[in-house]
């Protein structure tokens, strides 16, 4: 800190009390100045030969045949004018960082011009703040935050200008041309200087000048950001961190503190402040957590339409970074629940049409940095549907919430967004346990949000146990459940092979179909019947005097017996499917009567899709005509 010593003589002034002040001297005092209400008794000449305000007063009280003058307006109050009259009596003035605006500014009301007198208090003052206090960061923040109180004098004076240049300049100093912060957080060094050799071996960081600024009020914080962003040389993440740091020192952790009546409007302004401060990058500079704060707390404090617009702007350019914490966003009105759920809506609307916009512009010339760009939209697209899922299953507890806002949210992701609907599915689940009135046709319209053929196996055996599913869903779940298990089962026979060639991806796919027999429970009976036919048919080929000999027979024998036990293997692995009690019985029922009413109805359909006709032909056998539900199609619901 910066100190300047104006005159020599001692120090004669005397406390007569709280609000008396007295030169001790031989001679009687000849004046007494009212200052405020404290009453100063002092000599004329001294005061006369430096101040022109006070010459003028005294010609004044003369006239009026008193020797009392009142000061009701100077600025800087009592200790300003104390100043001014120590320095009219020659006596030691220390001018500081803290009180050289206050002298400044009783210097200027009282005419303290070199007109008066060569070497008066102005000049001396403004020596010292040119010199001293506008080089020196550290009393640059203290001469700018005192500048407050003393407004208008310190804007006409042009105090606060200079300092807010001044700090602005140094902001944008190399940092190995800084000896650190004046802030104590930050390695306890209370040192802030600007120097002009780099030999320095620490260097301070980019952001040094952060925590310092956040002292400021909010009014010449604004001021100070805007000289910073005006002379382009900070970057928007340095910008956007500066902001940061600024609203936690500032902004309330507490509900109560943030929307009390003696703090709301300054609040209002503090975001609105930050806000028409951020980087005019919409893309960097602050994370969309920060961006989704200031919106929560701009909803609370009751700030305008057009403030909360550009919040929602920003966050759009960002939304799938954001995590389902910071989209709990309050509502604005009680009656319309918990969370702004619309409001998010509104903004994974933006989010996408704005992707979707980006993906059909000009992208740039290079292949290599097009696939990049690619990636990355797909990448934010994946993001984004794990976070509305995710922020689904959080406010699906909310007894408030209504039926089309779920639904609209949750229709509002495209389906890439979506390789596997495990977290929709608990999010429709947590909805319909919240709400268990829900109407047949709602629940019907929600549960078909649910893709069942995205559904990963725990998700499935979840679905088969869940009461709150309709019947639909549950053997929807459990027919591609055993799809999915007869295929796999199905893979691994072809490929057990020793010399097995590799067939088309569409061939190997019917031929699992055709190895799917229509219900698990059923398997030893169809492959009774399978045994039986085979039998049937040796015997025909040896009655027939067919051309085989008995070697090719026996080969052949062999082949069904490998094709038998491939099979009962088969049917092990079917019957190991993870289907618990209730699910099993309901598919059981399904399938019984559906076998008893075959004959009268043939085929009948849902609103769910169909299941694909299935066969358990064998490869190397003819299929017996016993079992009549082989070429049948049938639906479940």
């Amino acid at each position: 800190m910066k100190f300047m010593k104006l005159g020599s003589k001692p120090d004669a002034f005397h406390s007569g009390g709280a609000d008396v002040r007295s030169v001790v001297s031989d001679l009687a005092t000849d004046v007494i100045v009212h200052v405020g209400e404290v009453r100063f008794c002092l000599h004329k000449f001294p005061l006369l030969s430096k101040s022109r305000k006070l010459q003028k007063l005294v010609v004044k009280a003369t006239e009026e045949g008193t020797d009392e003058i009142h000061i009701d307006d100077l600025p800087g109050g009592a200790k300003g004018f104390e100043i001014c009259a120590k320095f009219c009596y020659g006596m030691v003035v220390t001018l500081s960082p803290h009180n050289v605006v206050a002298a400044r500014c009783a210097a200027e009301y009282l005419g303290m011009t070199e007109d008066m007198d060569k070497g008066n208090l102005i000049f001396k003052i403004e020596v010292f703040i040119n010199s001293s206090i506008l080089r020196s960061w550290k009393d640059s923040i203290i001469v700018l935050q005192s500048t407050k109180e003393l407004l208008p004098w310190s804007e006409e004076l042009k105090v606060v200008g200079r300092c807010i240049d001044a700090i602005a300049s140094k902001t944008s100093v190399d940092p190995a041309n800084v000896s650190w912060s004046y802030s104590y957080n930050k390695k306890g060094v209370a040192c802030t200087e600007i120097i002009e050799s780099a030999g320095k071996t620490s260097v301070a960081p980019k952001d040094w000048w952060v925590e310092d600024l956040c002292e400021l009020d909010v009014d010449l914080y604004k001021r100070v950001m805007a000289a910073i962003k005006s002379k382009g040389r900070m970057s928007p993440d340095l910008i956007g961190e500066a902001l940061k740091a600024y609203a936690v020192r500032w902004l309330p952790d507490s509900y109560d503190a943030l929307v009390a009546d003696d703090y709301m409007r300054r609040n209002q302004c503090l975001v609105e402040t930050i806000i028409w401060l951020l980087p005019s990058d919409k893309s960097s500079g602050c994370s969309c957590r920060f961006l989704l704060k200031l919106l929560k707390v701009a909803i609370l404090v009751g700030s305008l339409d057009h403030v909360k617009e550009e919040l929602m702007r920003r966050i759009s350019f960002q939304l799938h970074k954001a995590s389902v914490k910071d989209l709990l966003l309050p509502a604005a009105s009680p009656s319309d629940g918990v969370h702004d759920v619309r409001l998010v809506h509104n903004l994974v609307q933006r989010f996408i049409a704005r992707t979707a916009l980006s993906h059909n512009g000009d992208f740039v010339e290079k292949s290599d940095e097009k696939m990049i760009e690619l990636n990355f939209e797909q990448e934010s697209t994946l993001a984004l549907g794990e976070l509305v899922d995710g922020y689904l299953s959080e406010v699906a507890s909310d007894p408030d919430l209504e039926f089309s806002t779920f639904v609209e949210l949750a229709t509002a992701v495209p389906e890439a967004a979506r390789p596997v609907h495990d977290s929709l599915y608990f999010a429709v689940d947590a909805y319909l346990k919240e709400h268990p009135n829900i109407n047949k046709a709602d629940k019907k319209k929600i549960c078909s949000l649910v893709d069942v053929k995205k559904l990963t196996t725990d998700a499935c055996v979840h679905a088969t146990q869940n009461d709150r599913l309709p019947l639909r869903v549950v053997v929807q779940v459990l027919f591609f459940q055993q799809l999915k298990a007869g295929s796999s089962s199905a893979l691994a026979l072809t490929d057990s092979g020793d010399h097995a060639c590799p067939k088309p991806v569409q061939e190997q796919s019917e031929q699992f179909e055709r190895r799917i027999p229509r219900h698990p429970n059923k398997l030893s009976k169809q492959v009774t019947s399978l045994s039986a036919s085979g039998e049937r048919e040796q015997r025909n080929i040896e009655l027939s005097g067919g051309r085989n000999s008995f070697k090719d027979q026996l080969v052949g024998r062999n082949s069904f017996k490998d094709q038998l036990v491939g099979r009962s293997s088969f049917k092990d692995q079917l019957g190991g499917l993870l289907l618990q009690s209730r699910s099993r019985r309901i598919f059981d029922k399904l399938w019984s009567s559906k076998g008893h009413g075959e004959n009268g109805k043939g085929s009948e359909t849902s609103g769910s899709s169909q299941s694909p006709p299935l066969t358990a032909k064998p490869t190397e056998v003819k299929p017996s005509p016993l079992p009549p539900l082989r070429n049948r199609r049938y639906s479940v619901s």
